[in-house]
Order: C-alpha cells, then sequence, then structure tokens
C-alpha cells in the first residue's frame, strides 16, 4: 500500500516532483485523499459510509479500507460511530471538498473542449492530486473565459481541427 504521508522532495513513480510532498508532513497522501473523496460522495449519496461499501467502490479489498480507515481516525480527518459508519471530522471535510472542487473544476475545464466523459474521468484521476491549487485557479479562470467568450472557444477548437491533417 502506498505511504500515507510523504517525506519532502519524494518523486512519482515518473520520478517526477510533486507539488504535494511539499507541503507539512500533515498533507494527506493521493491515496488518503481518494478515500477521503471517496467517503465525503457515499455520505453526500447514503448518507453513510461503511467499509465494504468503499472498499467496493474503489475496488479495494475491505481489510485494505479497515487498515486506511484506521490511519484516517488516527490523525483526526474521521470517526467511527456506532450504527452511523463512518464521519468526517471538520478536517477530514476539508480536505474532501477541497478535492471535490479540484475534481469539479477540471471537470468543466476538460468538458469546455468536447472531450468524452471516460477520457475526461480518466485524466481528471490521473492528474488532480498532483496540481497546485494556483494551477487549479488558473484552469477555473480560463474556464470562466471560455464560458464568457464562447466566440473565443469557438475559435479554439476550429483551430484545433484545421490544424490536423
Amino acid at each position: 500500500m502506498e505511504q500515507l504521508w510523504r517525506s519532502p522532495l519524494a518523486t512519482t513513480r515518473r520520478g517526477v516532483v510533486n507539488w504535494r510532498e511539499h507541503m507539512p508532513q500533515s498533507a494527506p497522501s493521493q491515496t488518503a485523499e481518494d478515500y477521503l473523496e471517496r467517503i465525503h460522495e457515499l455520505i453526500e449519496e447514503k448518507g453513510y459510509a461503511r467499509v465494504v461499501d468503499i472498499a467496493s467502490s474503489l475496488d479495494v479489498k475491505q481489510a485494505s479500507v479497515t487498515s486506511m480507515v484506521q490511519k484516517l481516525g488516527e490523525l483526526g480527518y474521521l470517526n467511527y460511530e456506532k450504527y452511523r459508519g463512518l464521519v468526517l471530522t471538520e478536517k477530514g471535510k476539508a480536505v474532501a471538498t477541497g478535492i471535490q472542487q479540484r475534481h469539479e473544476t477540471l471537470a468543466r475545464f476538460f468538458s469546455l473542449f468536447g472531450l468524452d466523459a471516460e477520457t475526461q474521468q480518466r485524466d481528471i484521476e490521473g492528474i488532480e492530486h498532483h496540481l497546485s491549487p494556483a494551477t487549479v485557479e488558473t484552469l477555473s479562470d480560463l474556464a470562466a473565459f471560455f464560458e464568457k467568450n464562447p466566440d473565443t472557444l469557438k475559435s479554439f477548437l476550429k483551430s484545433r481541427k484545421s490544424g490536423k491533417t
């Protein structure tokens, strides 16, 4: 299993330095973020999040989920409440909401360019944990710009099509 908290200056599998590695030790890893995001989504969808539901939706073993949930609980991101399942703390909600907003920004941006949903989802999952807040904000601003200037977006899309052989 991926290390829960990364050391400074660690690199991704491709050898590229990830901005997250320069954050304080308490910043959640990509795997921890994925769990927090999924727990948050389940709570929003069903009103609760259980280990079995998390394991099924992330396609991992229940034992892995239990281990991660225990670590996230120890670090103050969530609590287990009898009969209610997992409950995110304010700290956990803040991380999960931030991830969700980042995901939505990227989806909004990519959808402007006519990319199919499957490609968008795959690309978002591949990059969302590796973008700095400044980059996500820039993409959000760019999406807003194109939304307010549809003729510019059409011109851009047309230039892409005409440039292909």
